[in-house]
């Protein structure tokens, strides 16, 4: 059976066959035909940005899945120290709920049925906020309005690459609703 074709007009047609009645012309036409097969919501240009970073993602969410006291007390308080309204979350909690995020953002990426604009949407998202934990920790900069990384900054900084790829999907995915609608 193909994709996008309903199993009972597929066993209609195929008992046709079998009695030696007309084959497929006078079928039932499918609700799908109009539109041609059914399709898979990406492109192949798509597959490997959303691969890298879908990959990337899921696993740094599994490594915190059962992160131990210290390590949720580091990535609570560097995280609550840009985003101050993390501070009413507790380390548990907040790591618990970060490793969650990064799961479901690394599967959206990963599961081609998940559309472009979702799964673009989520990682602009999610890169967003690491960004401005970048921008917003003292230090990570260098002095001044510079946006240029310290040595510190540096592994944090390398993110803008996720905002890159997610802004990228998005922009796919508006392209490719205008070329729909044309």
């Amino acid at each position: 059976m193909s994709a996008g074709h309903d199993p009972m007009i597929t066993a209609v047609e195929g008992a046709g066959r079998a009695s030696g009645e007309g084959v497929g012309e006078d079928r039932v036409p499918h609700p799908h035909d109009e539109r041609g097969p059914m399709r898979l919501p990406i492109t192949p240009a798509e597959i490997a940005p959303r691969l890298a970073t879908g990959a990337f993602i899921l696993n740094s969410g599994l490594g915190k899945r059962h992160a131990d006291e210290a390590t949720a007390a580091g990535l609570h308080g560097f995280a609550s120290g840009a985003y101050p309204f993390l501070q009413k979350t507790s380390p548990a909690a907040f790591a618990k709920n970060l490793s969650t995020a990064e799961i479901a953002i690394g599967v959206a990426l990963l599961t081609p049925f998940v559309p472009t604009a979702v799964a673009g949407a989520a990682l602009t998202g999610f890169a967003g906020g690491l960004l401005g934990l970048y921008l917003r920790t003292p230090g990570l900069t260098k002095p001044g309005k510079s946006v240029a990384p310290t040595q510190d900054g540096l592994p944090v900084s390398k993110d803008v690459w996720m905002l890159g790829i997610g802004l990228g999907l998005l922009t796919q995915a508006a392209a490719a609703r205008r070329a729909r609608r044309a």
